[in-house]
């Protein structure tokens, strides 16, 4: 319900309520008129009476005693309905203090004002909610930060103390060279890795996803893909099997794409289970096209797949783990796929992680 139709329907409870209380006071002031006249003239009245010259007065001038009456008791009405109407004002400002407050207290009204209060906690829920979401992602980002600068440190040490060893070794053996020039390799592709993760952060908060569509065949971009992972499929001696239609052609953005499939492929190989299949599965269906990724390995729980979406989350919380990243892949994936017109879901069971991209034929 907008806001319009709110002021509509408030504005309509109380002018019917200011016209009832005008009906009801008009014909109980006639009632009673009516009915003290006919009491009164049961009585013999006498000239010398106290009230006989107020009564007869008033029974001489009948229409403009009411109307007097009236006018009075609706003065009071009126007045009583305006500063009424004004204390709403004070309670919705009042209200509008707690708002924008940051305690969890939610808003009372009165009870003609139950629409508005139902809105107002309903948006100072929405906004708790979401300052909660901030907050805990600002946090996670910090927190990542933090590990990551600790995270430097251990392979940087290494690199300079192998290299430190291979300068100052005068007499070194070959296979003590190529052992330290192979640790301080490792090392330094470990240091690349948590730079990267640095600048995956810097350009996720600066940067607005923008679309450059453009046409591309499908089957070939995951076939390149897939050959690019094979070094990391050997490692843990992964498989994988990509179901494609031949030279199947899409319009997207083929630089974004190609991010949210690396991203997804990348994910698959670092929670697969050793000497298992990773299977890529794609499926025109009417207007739209469906793209599987599937791997096996330990099921996700459901508390854990539902903010697996979420910026900076990671599955694996351990530092001491390479797999994982940032905890940006996925939501970088999310945003991509979405501005594509596009779905995309996890779900997980029976050991098995399951990624669902849906695509419009555009």
């Amino acid at each position: 319900m907008n806001d319009n139709r709110y002021h509509q329907k408030l504005t309509r409870r109380i002018f019917t309520r200011f016209f009832l209380a005008f009906v009801i006071y008009s014909m109980a002031l006639l009632v009673l008129f009516v009915a003290a006249r006919y009491f009164l003239s049961g009585f013999i009245w006498h000239t010398y009476d106290v009230l006989y010259p107020a009564l007869k007065l008033i029974d001489n001038n009948a229409v403009t005693f009411l109307f007097v009456c009236w006018l009075i008791g609706a003065l009071v009405i009126f007045l009583h309905y305006w500063r009424k109407t004004l204390s709403y004002l004070d309670t919705i400002v009042d209200a509008a203090e707690i708002l924008v407050g940051p305690e969890e207290e939610f808003v009372h009204l009165a009870p003609e004002l139950i629409d508005i209060e139902e809105k107002m906690n309903r948006v100072k829920s929405g906004a708790s909610r979401n300052a909660r979401l901030a907050r805990e992602a600002e946090q996670r980002k910090n927190d990542l930060i933090v590990y990551l600068a600790h995270d430097l440190k251990t392979p940087l040490t290494s690199v300079i103390g192998y290299l430190s060893l291979l300068r100052d070794e005068q007499e070194i053996s070959e296979e003590l060279r190529v052992k330290y020039l192979s640790v301080s390799l490792e090392k330094a592709q470990r240091l690349e890795d948590l730079i990267n993760e640095f600048f995956e952060i810097t350009r996720f908060n600066l940067s607005q996803l923008t679309l450059e569509a453009g046409k591309v065949n499908l089957s070939r971009m995951l076939e390149q893909l897939t050959y690019e992972f094979f070094p990391l499929f050997s490692e843990k001696n992964l498989t994988c099997s990509l179901k494609v239609p031949p030279d199947f052609e899409i319009k997207c953005d083929v630089n974004k794409m190609e991010r949210v499939f690396d991203n997804l492929i990348r994910n698959a190989v670092s929670y697969s289970y050793p000497d298992s299949v990773i299977n890529i599965i794609v499926e025109q269906q009417s207007d739209f096209i469906t793209i599987w990724f599937i791997n096996e390995g330990n099921t996700i729980p459901k508390e854990k797949l539902d903010r697996i979406f979420e910026r900076f989350y990671r599955l694996d919380t351990s530092r001491a783990s390479n797999t994982g990243g940032a905890g940006l892949g996925l939501a970088i994936a999310k945003e991509i796929v979405q501005l594509h017109g596009g779905t995309i879901t996890a779900a997980s069971h029976q050991e098995k992680v399951i990624f669902t991209v849906t695509l419009p034929l555009m």
